[in-house]
C-alpha cells in the first residue's frame, strides 16, 4: 500500500459555508448551519458531539455520500458540489475508505472476498486483486484468517476485516463512523492502534466520528459539533 505522505498544511478537506436541512413533510429540520472546516492532509481527526448534533451528516458530506443544501465541498482535490451522481460514485471508489460501527461484512463471503468487494468495480486483473487483498489483510494482521467467514471471527477481527476492505483501494481518506462502538475495550484498543498505524506509517488522513472519549484521545485533533456548528 502506498504512503500518502504528510501534506504539510495542504488541506485535503475544505468545507465552506456548509448547511444541511432535512424535511419532515414540509417542516424544515436544519442539521448543519454555515459550517466551515479545514482538514490538513495526513491528520487524524476525531469528531465528538451529542446524538443528533449532525456528526454523521457531516461525515457523509465529506465522503460524498450526501450533498449539502448550501456551501462548497472540496475533498482530495475535487469540488464535489459539481459532480454528477455517477462521477461522485467513481470519485468515492478512488479516494474514500469507509469503516462503519456495524462492520457491514457479507456473512456468506470469506474475509478475503469481503475485502475484495471494492476492487470488483475496478479494471484490475484477478491476480492483482488477490495481491491487494493479501496486502490489506497483512496490514490489519489477519493474513491467517483469509478463508474464514465473519461468523468464525470475533467482533474485533470483523472490524479489522472491514478496515482491510476500507484500505484495499489505497484511499486518500478513511472516514470512520463509530468504529469502536460495538467492540469491547481490548478490541477497541486494537482497532484504534491500527488506525494510528494507518495514519502515521501510511500517511492516511482519518476523520472519525465517535462517542468514546478514549477513542477521541487517540486522534491528533479533537473537534466538537453541537447543534450543527463546530465549537
Amino acid at each position: 500500500m502506498a504512503s500518502e505522505g504528510k501534506n504539510g498544511n495542504d488541506s485535503i478537506v475544505t468545507l465552506s459555508g456548509i448547511s444541511k436541512t432535512f424535511y419532515r413533510g414540509k417542516e424544515p429540520i436544519p442539521v448543519l448551519e454555515g459550517l466551515d472546516l479545514d482538514v490538513p492532509g495526513g491528520s487524524f481527526e476525531a469528531l465528538m458531539g451529542p446524538s443528533g448534533s449532525g456528526k454523521s451528516t457531516l461525515l457523509n458530506i465529506i465522503a460524498g455520500l450526501d450533498r449539502p443544501t448550501k456551501g462548497t465541498v472540496r475533498v482530495a482535490g475535487s469540488d464535489l458540489t459539481n459532480l454528477s451522481d455517477g462521477e461522485l460514485a467513481r470519485w468515492r471508489s478512488q479516494n474514500i475508505g469507509f469503516v462503519f460501527q456495524s462492520f457491514n461484512l457479507i456473512p456468506v463471503l470469506t474475509a478475503a472476498q469481503n475485502v475484495e468487494l471494492p476492487l470488483l468495480l475496478t479494471n484490475l486483473s484477478s491476480a492483482e486483486r488477490k495481491k491487494r487483498v493479501a496486502t490489506a489483510l497483512r496490514v490489519v494482521n489477519l493474513e491467517d484468517r483469509m478463508d474464514h467467514f465473519p461468523r468464525q471471527m470475533s467482533g474485533g477481527q470483523e472490524q479489522r476485516v472491514a478496515i482491510a476492505r476500507a484500505i484495499v483501494n489505497d484511499p486518500k481518506i478513511i472516514v470512520a463512523d463509530e468504529p469502536t462502538g460495538d467492540l469491547d475495550r481490548k478490541s477497541a484498543d486494537d482497532v484504534l492502534h491500527l488506525m494510528e498505524q494507518l495514519n502515521k506509517e501510511f500517511g492516511k488522513t482519518i476523520f472519525m466520528v465517535t462517542h468514546d472519549p478514549a477513542a477521541a484521545e487517540r486522534a491528533t485533533v479533537q473537534r466538537k459539533l453541537d447543534k450543527g456548528t463546530l465549537v
